[in-house]
């Protein structure tokens, strides 16, 4: 029977999206594997793969459909002599069904059971052919059961890890004779999915429009990306327990050090920035005090040995914090321009999930639009988040007593006290504040 493509989870977050291109038209013919359509989720827009192959039978969700919930049918897919009189006969799907939950049980023994958006054909009392020994039929896709059939596997003995549990190709190009049974015992266990977090709780908009009757104002409508910013940063200033440790760090020695490496970079078209200093002194604070790379994981703390270090990026709308991986072992080049690379396509809104997910720390930066200090949220399940102000010249007092002007940037470390306490916490920004005062050890 016609497949239903469903619309995709594309990030724990998502709950719609906005069907934003279709690269294929009713009629063309797909293969496992090739792009379909672009879709936007509440973070960026991301390209949809077909699960199947097989021809478009019918485009139902149309270009530019925002608020599509997760698991809706958008296209309806062909399988071999298969025409589009068939397509009148494919069940609609559940909307509030899970992307990867298990197949739904028929409730009577004519009733259709569910996979990958697909009916199926009515139960019979003997087991037929696709059909485990209980009767219960086996998702598979067509490209899957040819390759099955070609190396004499059991698919009831193949654990599918495709949406609804549907056996695709990578589960069975691997697989022998002999593996299938024990790929099937020793498959883990399909994982709950989380429930969405509800919006912030407070007075209606429909109260809040009362208390400005006469007034003049623009409603704006919040967007995916709005929601889940408000979400996530209320969930963390109610459930994390946030304290905050501040120091002034001077940045003399560092501009000085920076200017000589730009000068000697510029052949090679580098310009380091301030900020690029700033992630690695963290990167390698990370490493000097190994106890404080860590994140909160519900019942256990998770001690991270690279220092992956997130960066707060601000787009149209929201922000970002894409994380830039092993950062403790790349240089000052590699950084910059890893950070630019991973900026722009924040900017573009075309990062990847693993590129902007993880890290045990983050930076936010507000210097460079004069903020002298601020304290930042932390990002869950983020163990810490640095707020860097501007360096501004201010009088100081040196070491012999001295009175002299340098230039001073304020910086505050908002710590969670479940992962981090006080005293470690305070070790942690001595590191950072020590890598910057003193740049060239940096590259020891």
């Amino acid at each position: 029977m016609p497949i239903e493509i469903l619309m995709p989870a594309l990030s724990p977050t998502m709950e719609e999206g906005t069907l934003a291109k279709w690269l294929v038209k009713e009629g063309d013919k797909v293969s496992s594997g090739d792009v379909m359509c672009e879709i936007e989720t509440d973070k960026a827009t991301m390209e949809f793969e077909a699960v199947d192959e097989g021809v478009i039978g019918k485009i139902l969700v149309g270009e530019g459909s925002e608020g599509v919930k997760v698991n809706t049918a958008i296209a309806v897919l062909l399988e071999d002599g298969e025409t589009a009189d068939d397509i009148a006969d494919t069940p609609a799907p559940k909307a509030e069904a899970s992307s990867n939950a298990a197949p739904a049980e028929a409730s009577d023994a004519t009733a259709p059971a569910k996979g990958h958006g697909r009916g199926a054909t009515d139960a019979t009392p003997a087991p037929a052919a696709g059909a485990k020994s209980d009767g219960s039929r086996i998702f598979a896709s067509p490209l899957a059961r040819r390759i099955a059939a070609q190396k004499g596997l059991d698919l009831a003995a193949v654990k599918g890890s495709g949406p609804h549990g549907r056996i695709v190709k990578a589960d069975v190009e691997g697989l022998s004779k002999t593996d299938a049974p024990k790929a099937a015992a020793t498959a883990a266990p399909d994982k709950a999915v989380a429930p969405a977090a509800a919006m912030p709780t407070g007075p209606s908009s429909d109260a809040i429009a009362k208390m400005y009757e006469g007034r003049e104002y623009e409603e704006i409508t919040l967007n995916g990306m709005r929601k889940t910013i408000a979400t996530r940063l209320t969930e963390a200033k109610q459930t994390v327990p946030h304290f905050y440790l501040r120091r002034d760090i001077q940045l003399d020695a560092l501009l000085a050090f920076r200017a000589q490496l730009n000068k000697q970079l510029e052949p090679r078209g580098v310009k380091l920035s301030v900020n690029d200093f700033i992630i690695k002194a963290c990167a390698l604070a990370l490493q000097q005090v190994p106890d404080a790379n860590a994140v909160w994981a519900g019942d256990k703390v998770f001690k991270l040995k690279p220092s992956d270090v997130a960066v707060a990026v601000a787009i149209e709308g929201g922000l970002f914090t894409p994380v830039l991986k092993d950062a403790e072992m790349k240089s000052l080049s590699a950084l910059s321009a890893e950070m630019k690379d991973l900026a722009g396509r924040a900017r573009d809104r075309k990062l990847a999930p693993h590129e902007y997910q993880g890290g045990s720390f983050a930076i936010s930066n507000l210097g460079m639009f004069g903020i002298d200090n601020f304290d930042a949220v932390i990002n869950p399940p983020h163990g810490a988040i640095l707020a860097v102000g501007a360096g501004v010249k201010k009088p100081v007092v040196d070491a012999d007593g001295e009175l002299g002007i340098a230039t001073v940037m304020s910086v505050t470390l908002s710590v969670d006290h479940r992962v981090i306490d006080g005293a470690l916490g305070a070790q942690l920004l001595s590191a950072i504040k020590d890598n910057l005062e003193a740049p060239m050890t940096m590259l020891a």
